[in-house]
Parts: C-alpha cells; structure tokens; sequence
C-alpha cells in the first residue's frame, strides 16, 4: 500500500471556513515534516563550511527540481488537471520570483565581503526565515480571503504596484542597490551590541573582553531576513492569485525555495547575463495583479470575464521564455561590443 493512499479525496472544506483546499491534516503534517527534513539536511550539508563545487551545486539543484516536480505529478494524477496546473502555475510563479531573490542575495554576500566557505550557511538562514515568514503570510492570507470581500482587489493592487516599481527600477537601473549603511535591519543590530570587523566561522556572535559582541555573519543574516519580508509581501499575493488553496500556497513556496541555496552557485555566473529578468517579473506580477481584479469584479459583476488558469500557465511560460532569450542576446552583444572596444583601445583594456 501506498503511504499515499491513507489521505481522501479533495476537495475538503476547512472548518468553519468556506475554502476549500486539498491539504488534509495528514498531507499539511507529512509535508512540513518533509520541509523541516529537508532543512535539517541542509544544515548537517553546511555544518563544515566548505567551498561549493560546481558538481555538488549542480547535484542538489537537480535534486531540488525533480522534487517538486514529481510531487507535482502525484497532486495531478490524485487530485486531478486542474488542481495539477493550479500547482505548476503557482510553483513558476514562486520559482521566477525566487531567483529575483538571488539577485539580492549576491549583492549582499558581496557587499558583507562573505568568504566563500561561508556563503551557502547565510543563503540557508535566509531560505529557512523565508520559510518561516510565508507561512505567517499565506496564513494571513488565508484568512483575508476568507473574511474580506475585497481581499482579492487588494491583492491585486499590491501586485500592480510592486510591478510598477520593480519597472521603474529596472528603467533606472536601480532595481538591486543595496547599501549596507541604510538598512534598518544592520543600524538596529549595531546600536543593540558592538559588531568585530572579522568572520569568526559559522558563530554569529561571540565573546570580546567578557563582552558579547556580533559578528559579520549576524549582520548579513539580518539583512538577508529584512529582504525575506519584502519578498513574503510580494510572492504570497503572486501565487494567491493562482490558486486560492492554502496548502497549494505554501506547497509552491516551500519547494521553491528549497533549493535556492545549490541554484544560487549554479547561476551565480549566469544571474548577471539576465539582464531583463525585472522586465520579465514586472509583466508576470501586472499580469497576475489583472487576474486577481478580475477575479473580484466577476464576484460583483459576472459578466465581467476571468483568466483561466491554464492561459496564465501559458503566459507566465512564454513570459520567462522571452525573458530569457532576450536577456542572453542582450548579453552576448554587450560582450561582443566590451570586446571590440577593448581590440581598438587596448591600452585601456589592461
């Protein structure tokens, strides 16, 4: 017997509550049981800080990506099509905006000046305070929709105006900044104790002359888990907007996060060729800002037409495909062009 076959059949009400969603308390336990494994995993991996290889990155990435995938499968084949492309949707949605997070994760390890040996202990931090952080967010979520007639017209709003941003940004070039000196979350932990200049290992805080002090490594923990937030307030409307299941939510967001630590050092070298990702991100989140506005008006007004899920998979698809491609050529020309300048002027190459 399957271990699968003790949960019934979705849909199930939750109770006193008019959503209806597939997650049974036996799938929420076997799933966050699995997550917490998988984290624990993570950790025992980075206990001995070492360097990543580009083979070890490589293995856990493919790893991270069969996982959801074939889960994905199992939710198709037990819960059915529809259910099954809510799922995909929502995990593409979660995965494109999760390597926007990598984004701000290299700028920061950067900026910290984390040694290498170190980096993947800080990304797991992250992974596991993001975690923590859309969990209280699809919660609260939840209960919006529940008890909110315009939760989905806020939501909606929410998107369209982080779109909006994120392509102001992304014009202006200024959509991955990030100065250490102004972040709230680094001033606060240094007026709380005293910060060393140099890393002490995977130890966040430590001893000075009787004296507990911080280290850089709580500094860029800190950081990492004040961008997590901004990222939660995005990313739980986006997949809100795919599919209204509660277990659904936290199931695309905890797989797509999981991996982003082995991702982060197969795309490190990749992540600055994706030139127009931002572009690509604003058209995914204003699209699915649409979707939820007219999701709501269709509630008043049922003349007023919805977004099938399957067509938003399909765009959401050809949305990154685009992206990507665009990207890559943008890329390749502006090396082409570094290049040809550097043949004709090779007194400033050097």
């Amino acid at each position: 017997m399957s271990p699968y076959d003790v949960l019934p059949d979705p849909p199930v009400l939750l109770a006193q509550t008019g959503i209806e969603t597939v997650g049974t308390p036996t799938l929420w336990a076997v799933t966050i049981g699995a997550v917490l494994a998988l984290l624990v995993l993570d950790f025992l991996v980075t206990r001995k800080p070492h360097e990543v290889s580009m083979k070890e990155a490589i293995g856990w990435s493919t790893f991270y990506v069969a996982l959801p995938l074939a889960f994905g499968a199992w939710i198709w084949s037990r819960f059915g099509s529809q259910t099954g492309v809510e799922y995909l949707t929502g995990y593409l949605v979660e995965k494109s905006l999760s390597v926007d997070n990598l984004f701000v994760f290299m700028l920061l390890l950067a900026a910290f000046a984390v040694p290498p040996a170190l980096q993947q202990r800080v990304l797991l931090f992250g992974i596991a305070g993001a975690l923590v952080l859309r969990g209280i967010f699809i919660a609260l979520g939840a209960a919006a929709l529940e008890n909110l007639s315009f939760a989905f017209l806020l939501f909606g709003g929410v998107l369209l105006v982080t779109a909006v941003k994120i392509l102001r940004d992304a014009r202006q070039g200024s959509g991955h900044e990030v100065d250490i000196d102004s972040m709230r979350s680094v001033r606060l932990l240094r007026r709380v104790m005293p910060v060393v200049t140099d890393y002490r290992g995977t130890k966040m805080f430590v001893k000075e002359n009787g004296v507990r002090v911080a280290t850089p490594l709580a500094l860029v923990v800190f950081a990492v888990l004040a961008t997590d937030v901004v990222f939660a307030v995005d990313s739980v409307p986006a997949v809100y907007g795919i599919t209204g299941d509660p277990y659904l939510v936290f199931a695309t967001n905890a797989f797509a996060l999981l991996g982003l630590r082995a991702l982060y050092f197969v795309l490190q070298g990749a992540l600055s060729k994706l030139v127009h990702l931002a572009y690509g991100l604003a058209a995914i989140l204003g699209f699915i800002g649409v979707k939820l506005v007219l999701h709501w008006a269709h509630d008043i007004w049922t003349w007023v037409p919805e977004i099938p899920t399957l067509a938003s998979l399909g765009v959401i698809i050809a949305v990154l495909a685009l992206t990507t491609f665009t990207s890559l050529a943008a890329s390749k020309r502006a090396e082409e062009l570094q290049a040809a300048e550097d043949r004709l002027d090779p007194v400033d190459a050097r």
